[in-house]
C-alpha cells in the first residue's frame, strides 16, 4: 500500500536531486551493492532474530542488548534493515548501562542495494502498517523485561520515530533524525511523548528534514507541551550520522561530501542525555 507519507518522502526528495543541484548526476546512478547485515548467517551476528506478531501478519525483529535494560526500538532509513542502522542500534546498546536495541524489519527481509531500489521499497511502505509494527515492537520489550521503552530513527525511520510520540501507546521518549512525519500520518502539535530531533543545515529534503521544516516542528513541539528539543547542525547534509566506511562512501556518491565527527559525537551526547533522562528507572 502507497501512503501519503511514503509519496510525500519521495517527490521531496527526488526534486531535491533532480532539481539543478550539482549532486543530479551522482544521485541519479546506482551504488556499490552492500550486503546487509540482516541476510548474515545467526553465528556471525551479534543480534538475535525474534519474531513478532500483531494482527495477522508477523515480522522479524534484530535485539541486541541486555535482557532486562530498558528498551529503544531502532527504525530504519529507506535502504531497510543494512549494515548502518544495525550500526546505530549495536552502539546504542552499549550505551551507559545498556539498552536493550530492537530492529523492526519494516520491508519483510528486503534491502535496498541502490536508490532505485530503496526508492521502490519506501514507495510501497505502508505507513500506518509500520506504526503498528512499531507498537507491536514497543509491546514486545515490555513483555521481555524492559520496564521503560524509546523509540529513535533515521531519515524515514525518523519521520516514524516522531509519530510514534503521536500515535503508539507506551512510548517514554523518542529521538528522531533528519525526518518529520506529513501532518496525514501524524501531527507532530499532538505527540504524547518527550521528542528531541537532530537536522543538518545543509539538508535539502524540503519538506521532510530541511531546516524550514526542522523550525516548523521545533514550533509544533514547543505547542504541545511536552518536552522537547531540536538540534540543527551547520555545515551538515542529510544522513549525517552515517559515518561507518561503507556509508561515508554512499553519502559521497550521493554528493554528499560533508563529514563532522565532533558533530556526530555530540549528537549522541544528546541522545544519551535525553533517553537517560526519560528510560532511567
Amino acid at each position: 500500500m502507497l501512503s501519503y507519507g511514503s509519496r510525500f518522502f519521495t517527490k521531496t526528495l527526488f526534486n531535491k536531486f533532480n532539481s539543478t543541484s550539482p549532486v543530479r548526476t551522482h544521485f541519479s546512478c546506482h551504488l556499490p551493492q552492500v550486503r546487509a547485515m540482516a541476510s548474515d548467517s545467526a553465528s556471525s551476528s551479534p543480534f538475535k532474530k525474534v519474531q513478532i506478531q500483531r494482527e495477522n501478519t508477523t515480522f522479524d525483529a534484530y535485539v541486541i542488548g541486555r535482557d532486562d535494560a530498558p528498551g529503544i526500538v531502532v527504525l530504519q532509513e529507506w535502504w531497510g534493515v543494512d549494515f548502518e542502522i544495525k550500526n546505530h542500534a549495536q552502539r546504542i546498546s552499549q550505551f551507559d548501562s545498556g539498552y536493550k536495541a530492537l530492529i523492526p524489519d519494516l520491508y519483510r527481509g528486503k534491502v535496498g542495494l541502490d536508490v532505485a531500489e530503496a526508492q521502490h521499497l519506501m514507495d510501497g511502505l505502508d505507513w500506518q502498517g509500520a506504526v503498528k509494527d512499531i507498537e507491536a515492537s514497543v509491546n514486545w520489550l515490555k513483555a521481555n523485561g524492559s520496564k521503560k521503552i524509546g523509540v529513535t530513527g533515521y531519515c524515514m525511520g525518523g519521520a516514524l520515530a516522531i509519530a510514534s510520540s503521536v500515535l503508539v501507546p507506551g512510548v517514554d521518549a523518542v529521538v528522531g533524525f533528519y525526518g518529520v512525519p506529513s501532518p496525514e500520518l501524524a501531527d507532530p502539535v499532538n505527540v504524547k511523548a518527550p521528542v528531541q530531533a537532530h537536522f543538518g543545515e545543509l539538508d535539502g529534503v524540503v519538506g521532510f528534514s530541511d531546516v524550514k521544516t526542522a523550525k516548523a516542528l521545533e514550533d509544533k513541539l514547543k505547542a504541545s507541551g511536552v518536552p522537547n528539543e531540536v538540534y540543527i547542525y551547520p555545515g551538515l547534509a542529510h544522513a549525517f550520522m552515517n559515518i561507518s566506511p561503507e556509508g561515508i562512501e554512499r553519502r559521497k556518491k550521493m554528493g554528499m561530501e560533508d563529514e563532522d565527527a565532533a558533530a556526530v559525537e555530540l549528537a549522541w551526547t544528546r541522545f544519551r542525555s535525553w533517553m537517560t533522562r526519560f528510560l532511567s528507572h
